[in-house]
């Protein structure tokens, strides 16, 4: 049996019928969307918290402290990304849609990939 938890920063109040925010680390909420054998079972908010005294590793270690296994953004910080990578949350880019349904349902199809270095906010274009 396959588990994983997929977080997705997003606008408001979040969930599956919600809206992504653009850069995860200024989103309101992170929407956990728990996965068992590919299908959704259970999806549940995240506050998100101020990280002006931990910085960028703030939201990381929020994930990593409640099981998040990939994250979904639509741009982020290398140094953020570093820190998912460190603690072992795997990174998707997804940079088009707002809507966060079929954003999740088209990474439990395997059609979101995971982020490139070139695709970092703040990278030399």
């Amino acid at each position: 049996m396959s588990r994983m938890r997929i977080a997705v920063p997003s606008e408001g109040a979040g969930g599956l019928d919600g809206v992504r925010a653009g850069h995860f680390g200024h989103c309101d909420v992170f929407t956990l969307i728990d996965l068992e054998n590919g299908e959704i079972t259970q999806t549940s908010i995240l506050q998100n918290v101020s990280h002006v005294q931990g910085g960028c590793m703030v939201p990381v270690n929020l994930l990593a402290n409640n099981s998040v296994d990939a994250l979904i953004v639509g741009g982020i910080g290398m140094r953020p990304l570093m820190g998912f990578q460190q603690v072992g949350i795997k990174v998707y880019h997804e940079g088009e849609r707002q809507a966060i349904r079929p954003v999740v349902e088209d990474m439990i199809a395997g059609k979101i990939p995971l982020i490139a270095e070139d695709q970092v906010c703040g990278a030399a274009q």
